[in-house]
């Protein structure tokens, strides 16, 4: 048992000395924040590619409303009616967007869309819109018509 033990201590003593890491890393590489968001066209609202991803739903699910709205007189009452409509896509049925899940209310005269993150901070905030085509943000609770407004589509 001693001779075992005075082994594993010559051995960590040795390789000590030759300047190898014996129980951790050295030189442990430097950590790195996360980088900054670089956003995808001039007045980008979003503060992270999931919040693009966010957004660009958002624009696509409100612009297929208006068209939908100016061809039937009045807005889809489920996301299925707007397929085929501008560039909504069946594949866009699902609620679940990236890191963010879609939740859609309609009735004739308006609609409400919410994405909503698995969690909300500041770099994946909640978002709100209706039928007047403002998309509202919230970083700490769900967005609302109240939220403030990030853009207008």
């Amino acid at each position: 048992m001693i001779r075992r033990l005075s082994v594993v201590l010559i051995t960590i003593v040795l390789l000590s000395a030759a300047g190898l890491p014996v129980f951790a890393q050295a030189n442990p590489a430097p950590t790195q924040g996360t980088p900054a968001y670089t956003p995808k066209f001039p007045g980008d609202p979003a503060h992270s590619d999931a919040e693009a991803v966010a957004l660009a739903y958002m624009r696509v699910v409100i612009r297929a409303e208006k068209q939908f709205d100016k061809q039937y007189g009045h807005y889809a009452t489920s996301l299925r009616e707007l397929v085929h409509t501008g560039s909504f896509t069946r594949r866009m049925l699902n609620p679940q967007q990236g890191e963010y899940t879609a939740g859609y209310k309609g009735k004739k005269d308006g609609y409400i869309l919410t994405l909503t993150p698995g969690q909300v901070d500041d770099t994946h905030r909640s978002f709100y819109a209706d039928e007047d085509g403002k998309i509202h943000a919230e970083d700490s609770k769900a967005a609302d018509e109240n939220s403030p407004v990030i853009a207008k589509i």
